[in-house]
């Protein structure tokens, strides 16, 4: 690891992930000896707590499941680096990546994220689902997303710490913090990586979580640039309405009252549009971030290829 060891804090949120830890925490030990790790057991009732004791890491529990990104939050205040490594407890994300990581924040990075490849372990409706987040947030941001959910990802402490306030304690943390880190003009890059099959059984339920997956699509949007999801939608209204006007008026001679439902509901989503706007500058207007990218003109720039 080219950094400095005690300047690097991996972060590791846990529930019920006994098995996984028992095979990750050694190899992290092995690799990357002397180096803080942090297990935050979000309210686990297996043998989480006692694994990461057995292996010398630091535990700092829940007394109840509050979620995994409120376990990330309860990491990143407790770690001492000036850069932490975020990751998985399950098994998905390997251990030696983390070096590619860092060397990446070395070239001016404030965030790298670790971008699941093809052929990496996941079903053919996340595949799907993820898929169309990176065009949403490509779209939104104007930089290409390689990844926009990913877990594991090496950022600067100060910064993240910065929008701890902004993230979810549920499982969309990492589409938060990705989307202010852009938002504040942040650098952020990518670094190609392969996420293994996880160990145990996953805590996402598909009919539990899909409402929650389908609010992601506006949070990406409030958080970064809501006008640009505003916009098309009034727009769309907009032309609803003069189409049907148009055919109404060929066929009855006269202006319907869905037509102006269709104008009236076009020029009000603009305007919240506006107003959600001006809503996320204020947002940002305390985090110092804008324009202060240690590396300017480079974020959400990819690997080559």
């Amino acid at each position: 690891m080219s950094s400095n060891k005690a300047s690097v804090s991996v972060v590791i949120p846990a529930k019920n992930e006994e098995a996984g830890l028992a095979r990750l925490l050694p190899a992290l030990k092995t690799l990357y000896c002397g180096i803080e790790i942090i297990v935050v057991d979000d309210g686990s009732t297996d043998r989480t707590a006692e694994v990461v004791e057995q292996h010398g890491a630091t535990c700092v529990r829940h007394p109840y499941s509050k979620g995994n990104g409120a376990a990330i939050k309860s990491g990143a205040r407790a770690a001492r680096g000036a850069i932490l490594v975020f990751m998985d407890a399950d098994g998905q994300h390997d251990p030696a990546d983390i070096p590619a990581l860092l060397a990446r924040l070395e070239e001016g990075y404030d965030m790298v994220v670790g971008a699941r490849q093809n052929g990496s372990q996941a079903s053919l409706g996340r595949g799907v689902a993820n898929g169309f987040y990176n065009r949403l947030a490509s779209y939104m941001t104007g930089h290409k997303v390689a990844d926009l959910t990913s877990g594991f990802r090496a950022v600067r402490a100060n910064k993240f710490r910065e929008f701890l306030y902004l993230l979810p304690n549920g499982f969309s943390y990492p589409t938060t913090s990705t989307m202010a880190f852009f938002r504040a003009g942040y650098s952020v890059a990518y670094e190609p990586i392969h996420a293994a099959r996880r160990i145990g059984k996953s805590h996402i339920r598909l009919l539990r979580d899909g409402a929650r997956f389908l609010l992601i699509i506006f949070k990406i949007g409030t958080l970064y640039s809501p006008l640009k999801l505003f916009a098309p939608v009034a727009l769309l209204m907009f032309l609803l309405a003069s189409g049907w006007y148009g055919y109404t008026f060929v066929n009855v001679g006269r202006f319907t009252n869905m037509s102006a439902l269709l104008y009236t509901g076009s020029v009000m989503v603009f305007l919240m549009g506006l107003i959600s706007e001006q809503i996320t500058a204020l947002m940002y207007r305390e985090s110092g971030g804008v324009g202060d990218s240690e590396c300017p003109g480079r974020a959400g720039e990819d690997m080559p290829g």
